[in-house]
């Protein structure tokens, strides 16, 4: 099993080279950086009684441009492998995304990933951004971003959202560094869309092992339906974990308004589950609607007040980092093969943050032995 880490996107640059110097100190195989327009954090209660990394830090929804955060970082890499995770075809037009990642292929090592889903409301509606129907529009862009990536000569493709008509896109990755497609799938329509186009799979919502393996299959059946090899797609995950010294105290870090935040960002289907009602409505996707300058302080609030404990014990891989290497290993066993770790309990305090970063060297050594084994 591989391991990545995230290294952020938001100012200073200074920490993102930090974290850069700690993922290539501790051998980690990846390092990623989202891709916003704005963040997960609503201003009206980015404070420091909600989170100490709130203090001093300015607005959270400062983002650097992905492209030329990629570019600049591409030559402080090492042996790292670089991802984006993700952006999606309604800010940028494939042939463009393709362009770039096939630039950042001559910059780095080894191949960049490229992370691509259908996108999310926060960073396209309110900035005017057309985001109906983005799941028909990310398969164009899939099969337009394919046509860039492996054919070859004019460019042709007569589509309802894309249009190629005879351009050429000359430029080429060198040889062994093509970049590689990860698609961020949960649903049916978007796991049958990694099997088709996928080089590989990019979860964020947490799922156990007998979900894992259940999607993974619909992922190669899609795969050997289009004519693919389906071991070369690789199982991903995006793992939010909450870590502490034992399972107790990560527990009470569940509770903190921070983690119970994020629990926001969960579908409706998710809290009905835990036996509750999304306090943003019925048939509310999560964080593909979640707008978080859509709410009042006050709503946003009575919503952190109202999520249940067992959902945010079910959205997240919480506990000692023995408990949480478990988790993970058992998703290793039905076919995980790169795990990015994204230690949501540094929100709660310095103390959470340093015992987190602390862990995760061992806790990727660990799970790259699993993997071994």
């Amino acid at each position: 099993m591989k391991v990545g880490i995230g290294v952020g996107a938001t100012p200073p640059v200074r920490q993102i080279h930090g974290m850069l110097r700690f993922a290539r100190m501790f051998r980690f195989d990846s390092v990623w950086i989202p891709d916003h327009l704005v963040g997960w954090f609503a201003p009206s209660i980015w404070d420091g009684r909600f989170s100490w990394m709130a203090r001093g830090s300015g607005s959270p929804d400062a983002y650097f441009d992905i492209q030329v955060l990629a570019g600049h970082l591409a030559s402080r890499l090492g042996r790292l492998q670089l991802g984006v995770g993700v952006t999606e075809p309604i800010r940028r037009h494939p042939v463009v995304i393709a362009q770039a990642f096939l630039t950042l292929a001559h910059l780095t090592r080894r191949p960049p990933i490229l992370g691509v889903g259908p996108g999310e409301r926060e960073n396209t509606e309110p900035f005017g951004f057309d985001f109906s129907r983005p799941v028909a529009r990310l398969e164009e862009a899939l099969e337009v971003l394919r046509l860039c990536l492996d054919g070859e000569g004019p460019l042709r493709y007569e589509g309802e959202f894309f249009r190629l008509d005879g351009g050429h896109l000359d430029l080429t990755a060198p040889a062994g560094r093509q970049p590689e497609i990860w698609v961020a799938a949960h649903g049916p329509r978007m796991l049958e869309l990694t099997g088709r186009f996928g080089d590989g799979w990019f979860p964020t919502i947490p799922m156990g092992p007998d979900t894992y393996r259940g999607r993974l299959d619909r992922i190669r059946d899609a795969a050997v339906a289009a004519g693919r090899d389906p071991d070369r797609i690789v199982p991903g995950l995006q793992a939010f974990v909450v870590l502490a010294p034992d399972d107790e105290a990560a527990h009470r870090l569940l509770d903190s308004r921070a983690i119970r935040y994020l629990a926001l960002l969960a579908p409706d289907w998710a809290w009905k589950a835990a036996g509750a009602t999304h306090p943003f409505g019925d048939g509310f996707r999560g964080m593909v609607d979640f707008v978080p300058t859509a709410y009042t302080h006050r709503e946003l609030e009575e919503a952190i007040a109202a999520v249940p404990v067992g959902l945010v014990e079910e959205q997240m891989y919480w506990g000692s980092p023995r408990r949480v290497a478990g988790a993970l290993e058992a998703l290793g066993d039905v076919g995980l093969r790169h795990v990015v770790i994204a230690p949501a309990s540094g929100l709660v305090s310095r103390r959470a943050a340093l015992f987190a970063v602390r862990s995760l060297p061992s806790l990727a050594r660990r799970l790259r032995a699993s993997g071994d084994g």
